[in-house]
């Protein structure tokens, strides 16, 4: 398996006619994150502000959203699932979303006007937990698949949240058309943030989902007396969490945006051979895709989420299973006096990434290109825990994908 690093400066930027991101503007963001207050489960994750490894990089700040900590799931992706299967009850009711919080939705009257719902979807883990949560919270049913190779604690625990789960012996893409396919067949809903013609609306609400976890560190970053951050860095699997926080910060801070570094795993890296491609049309990765990153296992990106990554980021790399790792082990043995942050595979590589930028020759044209420098304010989001804790510990006790040496 090849170990180096890819990466591409986006031509694609450039143009005067971008895509419209107001669906991520910070008041429709506003909106969702008013929504999620609702729960009782809600509280605003932290956001580590790791001076001391910031110090040793070379840049005046390193700031990681912790999403470990969220709705006590572990991982950021109940964001979107939770508040599109809302707004798909509400939009079945004839309601605003703004009429349906936590306490109305879950409620015995709203389950009587429903009747019985069926909610499914393909997932390596997260994001099939946090369906499955919601829909044990809506009292309703659910039907998760996961991908060949899917850990079997992510298994037990969409499990335990009261969904018929199994894992396939299909690659991710795949999973999500057998998901679709049974929907069609017994009157399901598709909660995927995969978009394709004729479904849109879903993919969308759960990227205006995700956008709370953007607005959220937009604000402690300012409650920390920072305007902005410089830079922002953001793993990628189907573009749509990518794309939310894109969209978001575009919105949030027109006049200066920050800088923003879409990373994907090279297994699995469609968005990068896209930007590589140049002509603004989205390219699909097959084979097995097989990374330690499963939460970025997938081939073909979302369409919705491409558009905004193409018009708005600034380069997008293309990361081997070590630059994970690296970010876990650098996140897990804080230097100095920094917060410790529990990171799992798909959560750390942005880390691994900006130490392998900040400290590796190699890497030189990549951080030049980027502006990075002793002013930079680099925004990261751990998007999950240690999900898969034997993975974890592997790792980062027993020093699985090493970091290969330098030449």
């Amino acid at each position: 398996m090849e170990q180096q690093i890819k990466w591409v400066k986006n031509q694609m930027n450039e143009k005067s006619q971008k895509v419209s991101i107001n669906f991520l503007s910070f008041s429709e963001i506003s909106k969702v994150r008013q929504f999620h207050k609702s729960f009782p489960e809600y509280s605003t994750t932290p956001l580590q502000q790791l001076d001391d490894l910031a110090a040793r990089l070379g840049v005046a700040g390193v700031y990681v959203k912790d999403e470990s900590y969220r709705f006590g799931l572990n991982a950021f992706k109940v964001l979107g699932g939770s508040f599109a299967m809302a707004k798909y009850l509400a939009q079945s009711l004839g309601k605003d979303i703004s009429e349906l919080d936590y306490k109305r939705l879950t409620s015995e009257e709203i389950r009587k006007q429903l009747g019985e719902i069926t909610f499914t979807t393909a997932t390596d883990g997260n994001h099939g937990r946090g369906v499955a949560w919601t829909a044990n919270r809506l009292k309703q049913k659910s039907v998760v698949y996961m991908p060949k190779g899917s850990s079997e604690t992510r298994l037990k625990n969409i499990q335990a949240e009261g969904a018929t789960a199994s894992i396939t012996n299909l690659n991710y893409d795949d999973a999500v058309r057998l998901a679709t396919e049974n929907a069609n067949k017994f009157g399901w809903v598709v909660v995927q943030d995969t978009a394709w013609e004729g479904y849109e609306d879903i993919p969308t609400w759960i990227m205006q989902g995700y956008g709370t976890m953007a607005l959220e560190a937009l604000e402690q970053l300012k409650t920390a007396g920072v305007e902005k951050p410089t830079h922002v860095f953001v793993q990628a699997g189907v573009g749509s969490l990518a794309g939310a926080v894109q969209g978001f910060f575009a919105s949030a801070c027109p006049d200066n945006t920050p800088v923003t570094v879409i990373v994907e795993s090279d297994q699995a890296d469609c968005l990068y051979k896209s930007a590589l491609a140049n002509d603004g049309e989205p390219r699909i990765v097959t084979g097995e895709l097989t990374t330690i990153m499963a939460g970025l296992a997938c081939g073909e990106p979302n369409v919705i989420g491409w558009n905004v990554l193409r018009d708005y980021s600034d380069m997008f790399v293309s990361c081997p299973d070590w630059v994970a790792a690296k970010g876990m082990r650098v996140l897990g043995n804080p230097v100095g006096k920094d917060t410790r942050v529990i990171s799992g595979e798909s959560g750390a590589v942005t880390a691994g990434l900006l130490t392998e930028l900040m400290t590796n020759p190699d890497m030189a044209e990549a951080k030049a290109k980027l502006g990075l420098d002793e002013n930079s304010r680099v925004l990261l989001f751990s998007t999950e825990g240690d999900t898969d804790p034997v993975k974890y510990r592997s790792i980062t006790w027993d020093g699985e994908c090493p970091t290969p040496a330098r030449r």
